[in-house]
């Protein structure tokens, strides 16, 4: 019987486990939070089939992402309220500083927010003009099952364990890599509080116009 083809890491792949301590865990969830006052969580959809997502999300930063049946794209709006985006946390932009590793800095921070039993299938975030630009993602909460694999979907997979307050780079050629999140472990974290439990918070870092 043949063997499956291996797995092999792509360049620019960068799992760094817990970049933030407890306190900036805390801070982090309590800006999370906060911001939902503002910017509510909303359930994206896809584009054709109008099926919801199992996620909630909301956004960070001048520009958001949105799904809904008119397509994928970034609005520097909320969907639902109609206001700005509340403005990204120092934390995030300093984390983009230490391991993005570009020059320009990032427009959108996705919040996903993950409860028992949602996941994220495999995908790759194609949707920003700098294509190039590395995507940084923070997880706060529940860990999380994180598979990674390469340009196509029929290349091999591996799987990660992210913990509260691990960062994964998506960075060179690992950023053109599908990935997704598997499932969430309900009650591996004290982190959040007992309303927002179980669940999993997600923070992604993105760059999206290129620079003129």
């Amino acid at each position: 019987m043949a063997r499956s083809p291996a797995f092999t890491q792509p360049d620019g792949f960068k799992l760094l486990p817990g970049y933030f301590g407890p306190k900036a865990q805390r801070d982090l969830a309590e800006a999370v939070l906060q911001s939902f006052e503002t910017a509510p969580l909303y359930q994206p959809t896809m584009p054709r089939t109008g099926a919801a997502l199992s996620v909630q999300m909301s956004n960070f930063g001048p520009l958001g992402w949105i799904s809904d049946q008119q397509g994928y794209r970034y609005e520097p709006t909320h969907p639902a309220t109609g206001q700005p985006w509340v403005a990204m946390p120092q934390a995030l932009l300093d984390l983009w500083d230490a391991v993005g590793h570009w020059p320009d800095p990032p427009q959108a921070c996705l919040i996903n927010w993950y409860r028992a039993g949602a996941r994220m299938g495999l995908h790759v975030d194609a949707d920003e003009d700098a294509k190039f630009a590395p995507v940084v993602s923070t997880s706060l909460g529940d860990r999380a099952r994180f598979r990674l694999g390469g340009p196509t979907r029929k290349d091999p997979t591996r799987s990660f364990m992210l913990s509260s307050g691990d960062v994964v780079v998506l960075g060179r050629a690992s950023r053109r890599c599908h990935h997704g999140v598997d499932r969430i472990y309900p009650g591996t974290s004290t982190l959040l509080p007992e309303s927002w439990r179980p669940g999993r918070i997600n923070l992604t870092l993105r760059r999206v116009h290129a620079p003129d």
